[in-house]
């Protein structure tokens, strides 16, 4: 159970705090100062602390900076009024803080940001745990490896034992992986050939289309993430399965293909967050005219999402070779898919997709825009996220320079051009 720390010298401040998030499952310690708070920390473990910023003796910004100096790992967030602001870009300087929050604050925004904050840290925590395991695990089969290599002819029997052995450990290192299936939700891609960038384009073009079709931003980013992970059944596939078009597979090459969304899908039971972006992969072979798998399900009964995914991803497979074998162009793909609605696609998903290949206006007045080109003021029309799925900054998010200052650190050393799209003509 996570454990938050509130701070604040007004005893109404902490009532509200820990009445909004007494229903959300975490444990609540409050202090109604700096060093009561840092008392506390001393005694307990705590995953995230909200401060405000005015207090007496010792304010927000210099107890963020003690709890960065003694404990860095724990989620700093920061209460502040308006006329704050210059206090509030100091505490973020001196304190690293994670996000400050303006006072009177949205309840349902405060404990939005809370819950990413700490799904964040799990996941970095998680992506640390499974580097080092890999990092342990890899030398040990360098120096196995090596060992085998000087003794292979005398000690063939070891050598079988030793690699049987290491499958067992291979095959743990990947169930690992998959338990953070959100942060390495492009570690099919790693293998290379045609699936580098193919879950990337495939959640480019399923977002359009959901929202070309009116979808709620829940339902879009459902199917966002499920077209970032719609290959994880096919982990254990072979280099060579990998490289054949589905066209060229034999039966039992077949057999092991058509079992990949089932796979995906018992990948991703354990985790609770995912069960529709599950189903929604379950379903992605599915035809519009029954004639798909796993289930044979038709028309409105297969998963709207599977629907728009289904299309998305033989739009870019036609073109990387991956279902026949020889790569068809775009004009080519555009109008296999065209020609394939009401029996493998719905009609409406693909009427979407036509007005999106004409470049047909959109409701939304926004443009897509590089990072050196932000400026404060500019107002987000798109989530801004991040090439593993990560939500970095919700839609409607009001840029400052602290912020795209934050969005270029970010973007250069994972050499990975972010997408951001902001209103054309909306500023603040």
């Amino acid at each position: 159970m996570p454990v938050l720390l509130f701070v604040d010298d007004e005893p109404n401040i902490l009532s509200s705090l820990r009445r909004l998030f007494r229903p959300h499952s975490y444990k609540i310690l409050i202090a109604n100062s700096g060093q009561e708070g840092l008392d506390i920390m001393e005694k307990e473990t705590v995953d995230l602390v909200i401060s405000d910023m005015r207090m007496p003796v010792m304010d927000g910004a210099v107890f963020l900076t003690n709890v960065k100096a003694r404990w860095p790992n724990t989620i700093r967030l920061l209460l502040t009024g308006y006329a704050d602001i210059q206090s509030t870009i100091d505490a973020i300087n001196r304190g690293e803080i994670y996000r400050y929050i303006t006072k009177p604050w949205n309840d349902n925004d405060i404990v939005l940001v809370v819950k990413q904050a700490l799904e964040r840290k799990y996941l970095e925590n998680e992506k640390k745990r499974l580097e080092e395991l890999t990092f342990r695990q890899n030398e040990e089969l360098k120096s196995l490896n090596a060992n085998l290599e000087a003794k292979v002819e005398e000690r063939t029997a070891d050598l079988k034992k030793a690699h049987a052995s290491l499958l067992v450990a291979n095959d743990k290192l990947k169930s690992n992986f998959l338990t953070s299936i959100k942060v390495f939700s492009n570690v099919i891609e790693m293998r290379g050939n045609k699936l580098v960038g193919h879950s990337r384009r495939v959640a480019d073009l399923s977002r359009k289309l959901a929202k070309k079709l009116n979808l709620d931003s829940r339902e879009t980013q459902e199917i966002f993430v499920a077209a970032l992970m719609l290959d994880i059944g096919k982990i254990g596939f072979s280099d060579e399965l990998l490289a054949t078009p589905v066209s060229q597979m034999n039966g039992e090459e077949l057999g092991q293909f058509h079992k990949h969304t089932l796979r995906a899908e018992q990948l991703l039971m354990p985790l609770q967050d995912l069960q529709t972006a599950a189903k929604i992969i379950r379903h992605q072979h599915e035809r519009f005219d029954g004639r798909g798998f796993p289930d044979g399900l038709t028309g409105e009964n297969i998963p709207f999402g599977a629907r728009i995914l289904a299309l998305a991803s033989d739009y870019d497979n036609l073109q990387n070779g991956s279902l026949v074998a020889k790569r068809v162009s775009v004009e080519d793909a555009q109008a296999i898919i065209i020609r394939g609605a009401g029996n493998r696609y719905d009609e409406k998903v693909v009427l979407a997709f036509r007005q999106i290949i004409n470049n047909l206006p959109d409701d939304v007045d926004d443009k897509e825009i590089s990072i050196m080109h932000l400026e404060p003021g500019m107002i987000l029309s798109a989530d801004v996220i991040s090439k593993d799925g990560m939500l970095l900054l919700p839609a409607d998010y009001v840029l400052d320079q602290h912020i795209i200052g934050k969005l270029a650190l970010f973007e250069h050393p994972a050499s990975a051009k972010l997408v951001i799209r902001v209103y054309s003509n909306r500023r603040k």
